[in-house]
């Protein structure tokens, strides 16, 4: 089996991660990694080599000897969901969000839906091009995709009607280019709250009809009248259960910025944050309140809410 495109992605979450964590007093780390990738050889790390075939059973034995876990994986597929779901059952302590958060934040449909009923200026998203009335550029992409992945650009919305027409489009979602600067935020989310941590500027390039990720620059822009951190406050009361280091994608629009996207994970831009600002972000993880037990929270309504009908 093929290693995935986002490995290098992944490779730096990890390595940040397990450095901020081994560097903490009282700390040991114990972590999964596929046994297809180098070896580090790191103090205070206990590395459990796996593979897709037993990957559920080292997980459930590193579980089992843990006393927290931070998963950092993917939210399509439920994949996140389940890995979290899974921690609280034991009764460890879940240093990530909460299952319900995570299934709305998967899919950029069910996000859009929940942040624009709170009037948070989110990007107009649809299941189909047919549904939509723009007359500038179409964004398609995977509704439970990470980052570019997929990512298609068109010029009109004609040009992503026939695109459905031929491909299905099936599992994708539709959205407005909207023109601005690619922005994301990272956030730290705790009941109640939420602390801005840096705003980030994102390098995203068009190149044959996708738009590509090409890394991200950590703490590159201040945020002097606050408009980024009240956005950020406004995302983590639309969905409450966000807890931890959480990911906001934007665009910077004349208007304002609008959200594209929540990430109830680690993202790339965690890796320059300790020298960026001077302390030790996985400390502060470990310092915030645990997330009291929280009944489900409303089900995101895939099917009869079939946009965001807040314009921009």
């Amino acid at each position: 089996m093929a290693l995935p495109e986002f490995l290098h992605d992944g490779e730096v979450m990890w390595q940040a991660l397990v450095d901020d964590l081994r560097a903490l007093d009282g700390v040991d780390v114990l972590t999964l990694r596929d046994c297809r990738l180098p070896r580090p050889a790191m103090d205070k790390v206990e590395i459990i080599e796996t593979e897709a075939h037993r990957f559920s059973e080292d997980y459930r034995h590193c579980l089992a000897r843990s006393d927290a876990v931070w998963p950092v994986a993917p939210e399509e597929a439920g994949i996140l969901e389940s890995l979290n779901q899974e921690i609280l059952t034991a009764g460890k302590r879940l240093l990530g969000c909460q299952p319900d958060a995570v299934r709305i934040a998967a899919s950029k449909h069910a996000t859009a839906q929940r942040l624009g009923r709170t009037g948070i200026p989110v990007v107009p998203t649809y299941t189909s091009p047919f549904l939509m009335t723009t007359k500038g550029p179409v964004v398609a992409k995977p509704d439970e995709g990470a980052g570019c992945q997929d990512t298609l650009y068109f010029y009109n919305q004609a040009s992503a009607e026939a695109w459905a027409l031929d491909e299905g489009g099936a599992g994708f979602v539709f959205q407005p280019f909207l023109s601005g600067d690619p922005l994301s935020l990272s956030v730290l989310c705790q009941p109640g709250g939420c602390q801005l941590l840096s705003v980030n500027r994102q390098h995203i390039r068009l190149e044959d009809g996708q738009l590509h990720f090409h890394g991200v620059t950590p703490h590159a822009l201040p945020d002097p009248d606050e408009r980024y951190a009240g956005l950020a406050q406004r995302v983590a009361s639309a969905i409450p259960g966000l807890w931890g280091y959480v990911g906001i994608d934007l665009i910077d629009t004349e208007s304002g910025p609008v959200v594209l996207e929540v990430n109830p994970r680690l993202t790339v831009s965690y890796a320059g944050l300790h020298s960026m600002l001077g302390f030790n972000p996985a400390g502060k993880v470990l310092a915030l309140p645990d997330h009291p037990p929280m009944s489900a929270l409303p089900p995101a309504n895939l099917t009869n809410d079939t946009r965001v009908a807040r314009s921009l």
